[in-house]
């Protein structure tokens, strides 16, 4: 399954792993978006940005 991920919060604030997650993703501005398949790695990653983040499924 693949999701697009966009980042709809800024990063200035957050925790040192939250930045560092966020960046590993590919995102570096506010709207820009990302398309990942899903595991268990990715899935983590969403989970630790959550609210940073909107995730949408691609069909």
């Amino acid at each position: 399954m693949r999701v697009k991920i966009t980042q709809v919060k800024s990063v200035i604030g957050s925790k040192k792993n939250q930045k560092e997650t966020i960046k590993a993703l590919g995102l570096n501005k506010i709207g820009k978006s990302v398309e990942k398949d899903t595991n268990e790695m990715i899935d983590g990653m969403i989970k630790t940005v959550s609210h940073l983040i909107e995730v949408s499924e691609i069909k």
